[in-house]
């Protein structure tokens, strides 16, 4: 049902409160008694030797308490940073991952790499002491780029990993593919590169490790989102401490968008070392830091071919691409550029034959890992760039092709080539709705106003579909995932009849404390101010994978919503023992509990208040209203829509301004349609800034990282991004109980391919990303 507060409501964010005061308890707000600070010294080179590492000197100076080594993490049995997922090559090999241990022990392999870790009694204290700490370091080649890293010759940047290739893997029917292109009508053939990005969240990463020597207890702040999974890795693979004595705490978190997935050499440290000092170690990145610890993410060159018969029809796609993933294998950044990327490639079409192969390289940069989308942005660009380039070549509209080449809603399920199975989708109402919000038939007209005006104007489209909550687990473990993808929740009532629900998943700005008390208040009758959120504390909730892959609502949601029907069933037999009526004949909605036919009834809250007051209580009900639930999905969910933007270009300054955009998406049934509208437009913001302005470069010659700050790298702000006018349409999922497919990453994943594609229409050529003035000038200028 939707009321003022349930689902289908737009209701104000319950958490925005204590942001908007400056009552938030972020990382850094945390201070413990005898709280002492952690500065680490990092590699200047992009490869190179330690021979040696000499404390001697700092060791003396005021504040040190200790400066810690790889040796000394050695030594002490902590083991090295781990992939998890894992992926075998063509012929059927795994995948090579180099050991990555927390503080370089022998070799550093990027700029920024963490070599030594200086803690004192203050901040100023460590970085003075940083500066006496002598290193000798012995440079070494090293290689950049992916392609470079790849090709015969390139400096070896881990000895046991022969040219630098950690797997060479493949999706789909490649003769089936090559046949196709073989003898098509026309074959569109195109290189494409995805810029290099770096995550920028509110809100830097931050640890704060505590010992207490008296339970031999280790409590590990951080700024995670998966709590859980970090305590799980921290414990089984780097043995900080066993899984029972280490509690991970996240506590408000600024923002994530997968950069604060990962498990890090940084909290991995603190942990370690707040037992070998006992004493509280807190460290926070400062921003030159994150720019160059943080996983980056994308960085993808591929060649890709699209194959048609002369009506438009694709008839095959066959898409080469080289992954850079770093000079180590983070937590899930195989799968990244492979289960996340070459699965999606059927896009929203009819696709008879697809054939993907990813080659991915170490380089001397900072690891790849996800960042909002993880692999559908990649996926989609490709899609959505070859598409548009194909209408082009064979003279057919871009739209119609489109909708020659949709799915139909009648074909539902669907079984794409490439593994994934769609349970539900109306690709063609969501372009109808697009076109018409944007007055497509009007574009022409718009063109040659600009064009007297000596503007340039193009528009381009992006129907993306994506892949959410990552699912089921057996499905994903048979791929190579090393942990399972489901998630838990626990509804609490007090005896008063508020509750407290206790959920796996995290947030990181997404609104859950407001979406998930919608659907308590919706399904059990509880006044929303009534139903608070608790997460982001292994001390509290239940064991949970965290948020990522907008799994929260589909995943955490569809928890809760199990969680739910055990307090309901619960519910029904206490009613039915007070009202004198069997089980059968009561009737829920709403939370209220009546006996059919009848006027009798309980309220949700009389009915908790006698769990917990048993005085008249059946015999074979427990006391108490609190159920836990775990949720394993059934199947991805498939998110689509159709995103068009509308730009126009100043051809003697280069500058681009989008002066439209639409979407209209597919996100199933909607919990809060105001945040939903504030996650599309966070995602667009992202999407856009990557087309336009955003662009992680390391030089070649030296390995340093150019785009180090904001000065260099280029972040969109308001007066770059459009009024978006965002719609929706609802084909419900069919394979969760709340009917949900997720939202946070849509924008994200669209807004590349739409703009790109709006850009070289106005320009009549193609450019890669990002489409800067100065690379839009040279086009438009013809040089």
């Amino acid at each position: 049902m939707t009321t003022e507060t349930g689902i289908g409501a737009s209701v104000r964010r319950k958490e925005d409160k204590r942001f908007i005061i400056g009552k938030g308890r972020y990382l850094d707000d945390i201070t413990k008694p005898g709280q002492t600070y952690g500065y680490f010294i990092r590699s200047p080179y992009a490869h190179a030797k330690i021979n040696s590492i000499d404390t001697s000197e700092a060791l003396k100076a005021p504040g040190v308490i200790d400066i810690l080594t790889g040796p000394d993490m050695e030594a002490d049995g902590i083991g090295p940073i781990i992939c998890g997922w894992g992926i075998t090559s063509k012929d059927g090999t795994p995948h090579k991952a180099p050991a990555h241990p927390a503080l370089a022990v022998s070799h550093v392999k990027y700029v920024g790499h963490q070599v030594a870790f200086v803690v004192a009694e203050t901040l100023q204290q460590a970085r003075d002491a940083s500066e006496l700490v002598e290193i000798d370091y012995e440079e070494l080649p090293h290689v950049i780029e992916v392609g470079d890293a790849l090709a015969s010759g390139a400096p070896q940047i881990h000895d046991d990993i022969p040219g630098n290739l950690s797997f060479d893997w493949e999706l789909g029917d490649r003769a089936a593919t090559e046949q196709a292109i073989a003898s098509a009508h026309h074959v569109t053939r195109m290189d494409l590169r995805n810029n290099r990005l770096i995550p920028n969240a509110m809100e830097p990463r931050a640890a704060l490790g505590e010992y207490d020597a008296g339970t031999d207890e280790i409590t590990l702040y951080t700024t995670s989102q998966n709590p859980h999974v970090h305590r799980l890795v921290l414990s089984a693979f780097n043995a900080v401490a066993p899984e029972h004595k280490l509690r991970v705490i996240a506590p408000d978190v600024g923002g994530g968008f997968g950069s604060k997935i990962f498990i890090y050499s940084e909290e991995t440290v603190c942990a370690w070392a707040t037992k070998r000092l006992n004493r509280p170690i807190k460290w926070t990145a400062e921003r030159s830091e994150s720019f160059l610890s943080d996983a980056h993410g994308r960085d993808h060159e591929t060649h890709a071919e699209m194959a048609f018969d002369a009506n438009g029809k694709i008839l095959g796609f066959k898409v080469s691409t080289k992954a850079n993933v770093g000079c180590y294998l983070s937590t899930f950044a195989s799968a990244v550029p492979t289960y996340l990327y070459g699965t999606l490639l059927n896009g929203q079409y009819t696709m008879p034959a697809i054939y993907c192969e990813v080659q991915a390289g170490f380089t001397n940069t900072a690891p790849v890992d996800a960042y909002r989308g993880a692999g559908r942005p990649e996926a989609t660009y490709v899609v959505e760039r070859m598409i548009e380039i194909g209408a082009r070549e064979m003279g057919i509209d871009p739209g119609e092709i489109r909708k020659r080449n949709f799915i139909p809603p009648d074909a539902y399920p669907y079984e794409t080539p490439v593994i994934m199975a769609y349970d539900s989708g109306n690709y063609a109402l969501a372009m109808d709705k697009a076109q018409a919000a944007i007055d497509y038939s009007g574009f022409e007209a718009r063109k040659a106003e600009s064009a007297q005006r000596g503007k340039l104007r193009g528009i381009g489209y992006s129907a993306f579909i994506e892949a959410c909550g990552i699912a089921p687990s057996a499905a994903v473990g048979s791929l190579g995932a090393g942990v399972g993808l489901w998630e838990s929740a626990q509804v609490r009532f007090n005896p008063t009849g508020s509750v407290t629900v206790f959920t796996g998943s995290h947030s990181h700005g997404q609104g859950h404390e407001t979406t998930f008390a919608q659907i308590v208040s919706d399904q059990l009758g509880v006044p929303i101010d009534q139903v608070e959120i608790s997460h982001g504390d292994t001390g509290k909730v239940p064991f949970g994978m965290g948020t990522y892959g907008s799994r929260s609502l589909a995943v955490g949601g569809s928890a809760i919503m199990k969680a739910i029907d055990k307090v309901v069933e619960k519910s029904k037999k206490i009613a039915a023992h007070t009202l004198e009526a069997s089980v059968e004949d009561i009737e829920h909605s709403g939370g209220v509990f009546s006996v059919a036919g009848t006027d009798k009834k309980m309220t949700m809250a009389e009915i908790a208040f006698s769990a917990y007051v048993p005085h008249n209580y059946p015999d074979d009900v427990e006391p108490g209203m609190d159920e836990t639930a775990f949720y394993d999905p059934l199947n991805f969910t498939f998110p689509a829509g159709t995103h068009i933007a509308e730009v126009e270009i100043d051809p003697d300054t280069g500058t681009t301004e989008i002066v439209d955009w639409v979407a209209v998406d597919d996100f199933g049934n909607v919990i809060n349609p105001m945040i939903v509208e504030g996650q599309v437009h966070g995602g667009l913001a992202q999407g856009i800034g990557q087309a336009l302005l955003e662009n992680c470069v390391y030089d070649k010659e030296s390995g340093q990282l150019l785009t180090g700050s904001y000065m260099d790298y280029c972040m969109p702000r308001a007066d770059d991004l459009p009024t978006f006018r965002v719609e929706t349409i609802n084909t419900p999922c069919t394979t969760n109980p709340l009917g949900v497919k997720g939202c946070g990453e849509a924008g994200a994943i669209s807004a590349p391919a739409a703009l790109m594609n709006a850009i070289t229409n106005a320009l009549g050529k193609e450019i890669d990303m990002p489409a800067t003035p100065e690379k839009v000038w040279r086009a438009a200028q013809g040089l």
